[in-house]
This record gives structure tokens, sequence and C-alpha cells, in this order.
């Protein structure tokens, strides 16, 4: 398993558990659907961990299955969820304030 050399600010913010990681990978990849072998191997959480709390963010509805390829069942966070939509705001608005942050020390 290949291990994150940076922590997003999400994590760092947040914490970094397994659940939080695979959230902070979807988060950053919104606008794509993956199987959960890919969604654990991007987010440095084993399979094992994964399918056993990956179905109750389907029940919960933050994310859901897109399609099925094959024997794989695509998933992606739901954008409907207003939740989830809260989260991908919290995570610009981390990414915007650690900016200005930046810009200020440089004057």
């Amino acid at each position: 398993m290949k291990v994150k050399q940076n922590k997003s600010l999400f994590l760092m913010k947040f914490g970094d558990t397994p659940q939080l990681r695979v959230l902070d990978f979807l988060i950053d990849n919104h606008f794509f659907d993956y199987p959960m072998t890919e969604i654990a191997k991007e987010s440095n959480v084993s399979y094992n961990s994964i399918v056993k709390f990956f179905p109750e963010l389907v029940k919960s509805n933050f994310v859901v299955k897109t399609r099925k390829i094959g024997k794989s069942d695509y998933f992606k966070l739901n954008l409907d969820n207003s939740f989830v939509s809260n989260l991908i705001k919290l995570d610009w608005i981390l990414a915007k304030n650690n900016v200005l942050d930046k810009v200020k020390i440089m004057n």
C-alpha cells in the first residue's frame, strides 16, 4: 500500500481515519465514479477495511452506486446530498484560507 506523502488540509483538520481518507479521495475526485478496489487503493485504505464501513456511506446516501461494469460496482459522492455538498464547500474553504494565509505570510 502506498504511503501518502502530504496529507490534505481536510485530513489535517479533521483527523486521519480510513473513513475520512475515503471521503477525502471522493471529495477531491467528485466528478468521477470508481470501483471500491480503486477507492481503497487511492485513499490508502485496505480493501478489507473499506468493505466494513462503505455500506454505511451508501446507506447514509453520502455515496451512490452509479453503474456496474462486469463484477464491479462503481460509486461516487452523492452531490444531491446537502451534507456532501457542504463537505465539498468546506474543503474549498480550507484550501482558500490556506492560500490566503500563505499570501499574508509572503507580504
